[in-house]
């Protein structure tokens, strides 16, 4: 199983404590695509922590893999797995339908 994030869209503060564009929040999708080509996938919002700004990276210089890493660690572990398992149950049921929904007289 594949699995991608797409993080690309977020909310800012335009300015906080001197910065510009803070990051406060995320808005996520995980899509998985298993070896058949049979793709699940969960979207939300994660809120991100904007007290310490310490370690600062500039709007402009942050890579998708940085706010995939943020989003994941705003998330926790458990969720992430969470996440995951729905995405592989939505996987499982397209390849083994629990229902069926049909037309009767077609």
């Amino acid at each position: 199983m594949t699995y991608t994030w797409n993080n690309k869209t977020v909310d800012t503060y335009p300015s906080l404590e001197g910065e510009t564009s803070v990051i406060f929040n995320v808005h996520w999708r995980l899509a998985g695509t298993d070896d058949s080509d049979n793709t699940g996938s969960v979207y939300g919002t994660q809120s991100l922590e904007t007290s310490d700004l310490s370690d600062f990276t500039a709007f402009a210089d942050i890579t998708e893999e940085q706010i995939n890493e943020w989003t994941e660690a705003a998330l926790g572990e458990e969720k992430v797995a969470e996440l995951k398992a729905n995405i592989d149950a939505q996987i499982e049921e397209q390849i083994n339908p629990t229902v069926v929904t049909k037309t009767i007289g077609e």
